[in-house]
């Protein structure tokens, strides 16, 4: 049974992107900004599953490359 609470789509995405801003700030290059941006919301999709070729197609990129540097490399 669902809980009877709704979430403003806007509201929601201003406080994320406050989030991201934080966020963000801590990467040094414009890719992995890009993707610590959009791994969250591949997270929150309805993907099925929830791996690194996954999120990179939902978040429409060609490769999972991105994703998987994001993963393994970013401080």
């Amino acid at each position: 049974m669902a809980a009877g609470h709704s979430v403003d789509p806007a509201r929601w995405r201003a406080m994320f992107d406050q989030a991201m801003a934080r966020i963000v700030g801590h990467f040094g290059r414009v890719e992995p900004r890009a993707s610590a941006r959009t791994y969250p919301l591949g997270l929150l999709s309805r993907a099925e599953r929830k791996n690194c070729r996954q999120l990179a197609e939902q978040a429409g990129l060609a490769r999972p490359g991105p994703m998987q540097r994001l993963l393994r490399y970013a401080r």
